[in-house]
């Protein structure tokens, strides 16, 4: 009888045993106030929580690798969540999904050691910023991609970037109300390509300042059109000053690609990238 005692003591600590897993979330922004719900518009986040709630029958949280914003994407946003009751990962995915509206998904899930945590562990993160480049606006692209009806040169876009490439003071291009403590972040890559009527830019950093995606992206309009000279990015970037930088790109044309993360923790790479205009450039693999 102590022994059957003890084995169930032990089978109860093992079914109490808080486990972490990791999960990457693919949504459309369009309609939601961006990854955190505010007064006005629900945020993906809340919906995520639900449905894995619902899977576990208990109360579950979620932490994201970077906070979207409102009508921004996400095709490889990872989050972290602990458990106290044991699900098999495909049965987390699985259920979640029958319980997530159409436009988020889970696409998978793994476990995790209780060291990792999506927004710390992270040591980069990876955005596209996709511009329909036609003289008609596109039905289809509405909200999916910042439609510019200018012709846009993007080797003039793309040599103006790399003046961006390094460890910076990003105030020019940081929205007012960014919280973050320092504008200083580390760009380790970024490119503007041509695909047919498409101009994408690529762009991979340790983190980013509020709107800076958005904000570069503006400024590379303006030269990519020829409003601005390709040499004054350097001086928009010396200037440490919002106003010297150019507008604020849509929403819409913002995608969070991916979460970096080092050894051991090998996360798949979402599909959806290579099917919005094919896999990252070289610099950014």
């Amino acid at each position: 009888m102590a022994d059957a005692g003890g084995a169930r003591r032990r089978r109860d600590r093992r079914a109490c045993a808080v486990m972490r897993f990791a999960a990457g979330v693919e949504y459309l922004g369009t309609r939601y106030a961006g990854w955190q719900a505010q007064k006005h518009s629900p945020g993906v986040q809340a919906d995520v929580e639900a449905a894995l709630s619902a899977v576990a029958n208990t109360r579950i949280g979620v932490i994201c690798a970077g906070r979207t914003d409102a009508g921004v994407h996400g095709l490889g946003q990872v989050v972290h969540f602990d458990s106290p009751v044991a699900r098999p990962t495909h049965s987390w995915m699985l259920g979640a999904n029958t319980s997530l509206p159409a436009d988020i998904s889970i696409r998978w899930v793994r476990p995790v050691d209780d060291a990792f945590h999506a927004r710390y562990t992270a040591v980069g993160r990876r955005y596209r910023y996709v511009i329909h480049n036609s003289r008609s606006r596109s039905a289809i692209w509405a909200d999916r991609a910042a439609w510019w009806s200018c012709a846009l040169d993007a080797d003039r876009m793309h040599a103006a970037g790399q003046v961006l490439v390094g460890e910076h003071d990003f105030s020019s291009f940081r929205a007012s109300e960014c919280q973050s403590s320092t504008p200083w972040r580390r760009v380790d890559a970024l490119q503007v390509r041509r695909l047919g009527a498409f101009v994408l830019i690529d762009i991979q950093a340790n983190a980013f300042v509020h709107h800076m995606v958005r904000n570069i992206a503006g400024t590379l309009l303006e030269i990519g059109q020829g409003k601005r000279d390709a040499a004054a990015m350097g001086d928009i970037l010396a200037a440490r000053d919002r106003k010297a930088a150019g507008v604020t790109g849509p929403a819409g044309g913002l995608y969070f690609v991916a979460a970096l993360y080092p050894p051991p923790y090998d996360f798949p790479s979402t599909d959806s990238d290579t099917a919005l205009f094919g896999p990252p450039c070289d610099a950014l693999e």
